[in-house]
């Protein structure tokens, strides 16, 4: 699975961003990670192929909303009321999200794309 971000770019604090994802190829589920300069990967949020199954990283639901095309093989993350804690690079993945009980579990990686929140 191929996966490409776009969206991504400088944002003022309180703004927002939509992230979206183009995948080429069948995968499961979808998700988001972003990594922050200094700091270790941190998981955002990742939706089943159904849509019905997200989950949300510590701290994530409420500022951000993942959702997912499937039958244009798209996923996006709308987020709100940004800080610069949240400048990072987001990195859009195939992979599986089999339950509620189970974590996500990405396969395939985009390359990134940077979003740096900042006045």
């Amino acid at each position: 699975v191929t996966l490409v971000e776009s969206g991504g770019g400088l944002v003022q604090p309180g703004g927002g961003v939509r992230l979206s994802c183009q995948a080429s190829g069948r995968t499961h589920s979808m998700g988001w990670f972003r990594q922050a300069p200094g700091k270790e990967r941190e998981f955002v949020a990742a939706i089943d192929w159904s849509g019905r199954l997200i989950d949300y990283g510590i701290g994530m639901e409420g500022r951000f909303t993942i959702s997912r095309d499937s039958a244009r093989n798209t996923c996006s993350l709308q987020m709100n009321d940004l800080s610069p804690d949240d400048t990072a690079v987001y990195y859009c993945t195939g992979g599986l999200l089999a339950s509620p009980n189970q974590k996500y579990v990405p396969h395939s990686w985009g390359q990134g794309t940077q979003v740096t929140v900042s006045s």
